[in-house]
């Protein structure tokens, strides 16, 4: 029987890119999506996809054993600021949907990717280049649901030997699709409100600097950890990943080279005090040693990419 990859949250914004590109390498009926809600438009017709519950773990469980699932991506999470509005649920999807996938992983022999975030630091954290093994007191619920993760995730492998891999996500930024409730979302919205009212309202300040990565990094980062050799994976924590680190007032600046009558204006709302918490740089020397990770987009490259793509359906 053929092995398959399981990807579940296929519909966030990570999701849908991530499943995408494993079809696009894997072969479409090799890579099955999940999610709570009916497939995103993006999947429709690509692919197996089941409507399911991550904490209904029986039926995800059911999955894996009737299409001999090899590789989990556990991508069903409440972000940042959502999180903030949502305690009690946010801490029961964040923490018991990975603990569920964590025993069928364990159960089943499977190799497991769940991310982490620059969310686990906090404001005692050092701020500029990061290290891997730091102070980490997150005071967000986000962050702290992300901690208690990297260390279960670390247990689990210690104790059981689950194949647990999992990257410390900065900001993320892609075209394919909208933001989803975080706080560095404000850098992919900034760009679809570029093109719709060449105007964007930024709920973060305009010197708010935060580490960054454009959506094809971070699928050959997340591809790439679970590619490599077992024995090369060295921190079954989470690795810190890293690109590039800008502000609002940076990213504007080199939109408007793009679009001269864009404008920007500043109007921080509680998601600035989320921000203030987390690093502005990270040193993610560990993954480039360890197994070799490298980005290819800096702010220049991915501002022009970003604005080609989201021009084409606008201009459609």
């Amino acid at each position: 029987m053929k092995e398959s990859i399981l990807v579940i949250g296929s519909n966030g914004q990570i999701g849908t890119e991530l499943v995408t590109e494993l079809r696009r390498q894997y072969g479409e009926s090799n890579v099955i999506a999940t999610d709570i809600k009916e497939a995103h438009p993006l999947l429709l017709g690509t692919g197996p996809f089941y409507q399911v519950d991550v904490l209904d773990t029986h039926a995800v469980a059911d999955i894996v054993r009737k299409n001999n699932v090899k590789q989990i991506y556990l991508l069903a999470a409440l972000l940042s600021a959502t999180c903030e509005q949502k305690v009690k649920s946010a801490w029961r999807l964040n923490m018991d949907g990975l603990l569920g996938i964590l025993d069928i992983a364990r159960e089943e022999g499977v190799k497991l990717f769940w991310p982490s975030s620059i969310a686990v630091f906090g404001p005692t954290t050092p701020r500029v280049n990061t290290p891997q093994f730091t102070i980490t007191e997150p005071n967000t619920v986000y962050g702290i649901s992300k901690l208690a993760g990297e260390r279960w995730c670390e247990y689990y492998h210690q104790k059981f030997g689950v194949d647990v891999r999992s990257l410390r996500y900065p900001g993320l930024i892609g075209w394919k699709s909208e933001p989803g409730g975080g706080t560095t979302d404000y850098a992919v919205h900034i760009f679809h409100e570029a093109i719709r009212s060449h105007k964007y309202v930024s709920f973060l300040s305009a010197d708010t600097l935060l580490p960054m990565m454009y959506m094809p990094d971070a699928l050959r980062a997340t591809i790439g950890i679970m590619d490599v050799d077992a024995e090369r994976v060295k921190i079954r924590s989470s690795y810190n990943v890293a690109a590039m680190s800008f502000t609002p007032r940076e990213i504007a600046a080199e939109i408007s080279k793009h679009i001269p009558d864009f404008s920007i204006s500043y109007h921080p709302d509680s998601r600035q005090q989320i921000a203030d918490s987390w690093p502005q740089s990270f040193d993610d020397s560990s993954a480039r040693t360890d197994w070799g990770w490298k980005h290819e987009f800096d702010l220049v490259k991915m501002t022009d990419d970003m604005l080609l793509h989201l021009h084409q359906p606008i201009a459609g």
